[in-house]
Formats: C-alpha cells, sequence, structure tokens
C-alpha cells in the first residue's frame, strides 16, 4: 500500500485512511502534524515567516512537538488499518502478518535506524520531458523531507504515491520558483508498501531544458511508535478476520448443505440410472426373443402359402 492521505499537498502528512470516516475520525491530528512538519513550499516558508510563535520554540521543543504529531497520526492511521484485497486473498497466512509487524526491529536491522538519502546535482529534463525520481518506502510512519532546485528557470513539480488500491497525490503538480529559491517539504508516510513518485516536468517548455537537484531523506519511524502501531494493526486485521471467518464459515455451511444435496441426488440418479439400466438390458432381451420368434413365424407362413399354392412335393411325384 502507499500514503492514503485523503486531501492533497497538507493532508500528505495524513496517514493511511480507507473510508471517509476514517479521514474525519483523524482529521485533528493531521492538522496537528501539518501545524508542525507540513508539506512546506514558497507559500508555507511566508506563513512560517509570519508566525512569531515559531520564533519563539526552540529547536528541542519543535523536534518534540514533531515527535509527538508523528505518533498521533501514526496512531491514527494504524487505528484506521485495514488489510489490502490480495493479503485477504492470499492462501499464504504470513503475508498479511508481514504488513501487521512492520519493520524489524532487530539492532542490526538498519532499514529503521538510519535515514536513507536519495540526492543527485544538474539532472537534465529535456524540453517537453518529464523526470521521475521513484521511491519505495516499506516502513509506516516514515518521514519524508525533500528539497528540489532548479537551475535559472523554474518547473513544475509534484509528489505521488502509488499502492495497491490506487494513487494518491501527496503535493498537486505545479510550477514552482524552484530557481529563486529551494522548494521544502516534509510529510509522513502511513500506509506501506508505497512508491514515491517525485516528478519534475517539463513538458510544457518548447524551449528550454531545465536542470534540477534533489535531495529527499526517508527517516525511519521511531521504534516506539513501531510497537505501537504494529499493536493498533493487530487490534484492527484481528476484527477484520474475525468478521471475514464468521461470513466465511456462513459461506461454507451454505455451500456444505448444498454439496449434499447435490451428493443425494447424484446418489438417486446413480440408483435411477441403475434400474434404468437393468430395464433396458431386459428390454433388449425380450425384443431380441420376440424377433427371432416373428422371423420363425414369418419363415413358416411363407412355407404353408408356397405349400398351398403349388401343393406338396411328395404329391407331384406321386401323380
Amino acid at each position: 500500500m502507499a500514503v492514503n492521505g485523503e486531501k492533497q499537498a497538507e493532508a500528505a502528512t495524513a496517514a493511511a485512511r480507507h473510508t471517509e470516516d476514517d479521514a474525519a475520525a483523524a482529521a485533528a491530528a493531521d492538522d496537528n502534524l501539518n501545524n508542525i512538519i507540513g508539506t512546506s513550499t514558497d507559500d508555507d516558508n511566508d506563513d512560517d515567516a509570519d508566525d512569531g510563535d515559531d520564533d519563539d520554540v526552540s529547536e528541542s521543543n519543535a523536534e518534540e512537538l514533531e515527535a509527538r504529531a508523528i505518533a498521533r497520526a501514526m496512531q491514527s492511521a494504524d487505528a484506521a488499518y485495514v488489510p489490502s484485497p490480495s493479503l485477504l486473498a492470499s492462501d499464504d497466512p504470513y503475508a498479511l502478518l508481514s504488513q501487521v509487524d512492520g519493520p524489524n526491529l532487530s539492532e542490526n536491522n538498519i532499514a529503521v535506524s538510519q535515514p536513507s538519502v536519495y540526492q543527485a546535482k544538474s539532472v537534465p529534463v529535456a524540453l517537453r520531458a518529464k523526470f521521475e525520481v521513484p521511491i519505495h518506502v516499506t516502513a509506516g510512519g516514515s518521514v519524508v523531507q525533500f528539497e528540489i532546485s532548479t537551475e535559472e528557470y523554474d518547473i513544475a513539480f509534484g509528489v505521488t504515491a502509488e499502492r495497491e488500491e490506487g494513487i494518491t497525490t501527496v503535493k498537486e503538480s505545479m510550477r514552482v520558483n524552484s530557481n529563486l529559491e529551494p522548494i521544502t517539504g516534509k510529510f509522513l508516510v502511513g500506509s506501506v508498501p508505497c512508491a514515491l513518485i517525485f516528478s519534475f516536468d517539463n513538458e510544457y517548455s518548447w524551449f528550454r531544458e531545465k536542470k534540477v537537484s534533489y535531495k529527499i531523506t526517508v527517516s525511519p519511524p521511531r521504534m516506539e511508535n513501531v510497537i505501537r502501531g504494529r499493536r493498533l494493526r493487530a487490534q484492527k486485521a484481528l476484527e477484520v478476520l474475525t468478521r471475514e471467518k464468521e461470513e466465511v464459515t456462513a459461506k461454507h455451511q451454505l455451500v456444505a448443505s448444498k454439496r449434499s444435496e447435490l451428493e443425494a441426488k447424484v446418489a438417486y440418479l446413480t440408483k435411477t440410472l441403475a434400474e434404468t439400466q437393468t430395464s433396458l438390458e431386459e428390454i433388449v432381451e425380450k425384443e431380441s426373443a420376440l424377433e427371432k420368434k416373428r422371423n420363425v413365424r414369418e419363415e413358416q407362413i411363407k412355407l404353408l402359402n408356397l405349400r398351398l399354392e403349388k401343393g406338396w412335393e411328395d404329391e407331384r411325384a406321386e401323380v
């Protein structure tokens, strides 16, 4: 699965939601998270500059607030967790458990201990062309931070998340003045696995090639969030599985009843067929005997008529 935000840029920090009710239930946590680590663009930076309260918050306090917002958003997402259709349809019982468990918390697992950084400089984007950077995220609760810039000219930039249920817009693609100052942003990945697609679109330009630089950092979730999240997901998965087991049991009983009905019908038809086969054999035997008797009578009638018409041979010999 992928990021399950229902809004666009500012709702990208929301964790996975599978229904509108789930989205509404988690809206408060999303707003709080957006205020702390929302997807920052030029306008966002201006708003932050106008907010005098943010200037008074120390870096440590800001990090703590961010961590709390992430924890609340992840709790909201995990509380709305629903196993994907493919996992529910899978015959492998461990496929679902793997998603519920989340990342391995062993000490030697780098994926949950160190950020992953993807960066490049002065990547050419030809005129009338598009350049995309796909990044696969497998740990729910990861925080993605990006900074992009271009040389001399603007470019259209956007972020989408692809998951099994479909594509979600994280940041709507639009032209940005990344040549004047870097475009930055940060958002939370709630539902995994997903593929984040960072798109640099130059299709609108008929004359100029653009050169883009980017740095994308994927920070893994905190261990306490992973531990709390897997328990919430386990509870939600258990509810879904219990409900589905009841439905499957009811369907199984109906199917089993139908099977018994058909088996009884087959047994009846088998018996009827055997009886009919026996009757057929008797009829065939009678038909054969009667046909043989009929042939004898026809021969007898023929011989008698011949005698009556031409007389008996021994009588003609005496004359």
